[in-house]
């Protein structure tokens, strides 16, 4: 069977967003990616700016009229035959990120192989750093975790899953590897330490932030590989040199079989 690539990442929604956007659309669009989950796009004149620069993907899936829910785009090349935005519970410290608005995106997509259910989501940030399980920012996580394994359950078993994106849990986390075995998933970059987001000075060791995390159906198997993507800079249509984004995108390649 031929694998299914699979891309997400998160896009930053600060900067000179628009010139990013136009970039990476054109990029997607030279790429052979069947699915694209970006987290952070914001507002919907952004995917518009993606979509009109990535013509390949004819199927969107996204939530919101001027703001989009959560940040959530998903694309694909195969034909998206449902889809709906679940917000995870706002709870917490006040701060701005629930601006975002955060939850799931949940989208059926129908794969050559059949069809496959992709979750995109991006979770709240711990302003801590720590996501140690008494962290106040870990907790919040953990609720938000507790609500996407409700929603995981609720995809009968005969279909696989794929939950991808941000998490902004690091992949040796306790309280992920909780979510994992309780949601019955495997992690594609099982026991890869490379940070998904770019170091930087004031940050020069950062996690592995971004996952690619996957539930076979009944009867089935679903394997594949996974690497980053997108690490180095681009050439904007006006001819400077930036980088996409503050994270790397994560590509998969997903076999499924009986």
């Amino acid at each position: 069977m031929k694998a299914l690539r699979l891309l997400t990442m998160n896009t930053l929604f600060t900067g000179d967003v628009p010139a990013r956007l136009r970039a990476l659309g054109a990029a997607l669009d030279r790429s052979d990616y069947d699915i694209v989950c970006l987290q952070e796009v914001m507002f919907r004149r952004n995917a518009g700016l993606i979509r009109r620069a990535a013509p390949a993907y004819r199927h969107v899936a996204c939530s919101g009229t001027i703001l989009l829910k959560g940040g959530l785009v998903l694309l694909s090349r195969w034909p998206i035959s449902r889809w709906r935005f679940v917000p995870y519970p706002m709870t917490g410290p006040v701060r701005g990120e629930f601006f975002m608005r955060k939850g799931a995106l949940l989208a059926s997509v129908i794969t050559p192989d059949g069809e496959l259910v992709v979750v995109n989501t991006h979770l709240s940030a711990n302003r801590d750093d720590d996501w140690s399980p008494t962290n106040r920012y870990t907790r919040i996580a953990a609720a938000e975790l507790a609500r996407l394994t409700e929603l995981i359950a609720d995809v009968g078993p005969s279909l696989p899953v794929a939950v991808v994106g941000d998490l902004n849990i690091p992949r040796d986390s306790a309280v992920l590897a909780d979510f994992i075995a309780t949601a019955g998933l495997r992690d594609i970059l099982a026991g890869d330490r490379r940070p998904t987001y770019r170091p930087t000075p004031r940050w020069p060791s950062p996690p592995a932030l971004d996952h690619v995390l996957v539930r076979p159906a009944a009867g089935e198997t679903l394997t594949g590989g996974a690497d980053l993507v997108f690490q180095d800079k681009v050439t904007l249509a006006d001819g400077r040199q930036a980088y996409l984004s503050d994270h790397y995108g994560v590509q998969a390649q997903l076999i499924r079989s009986k």
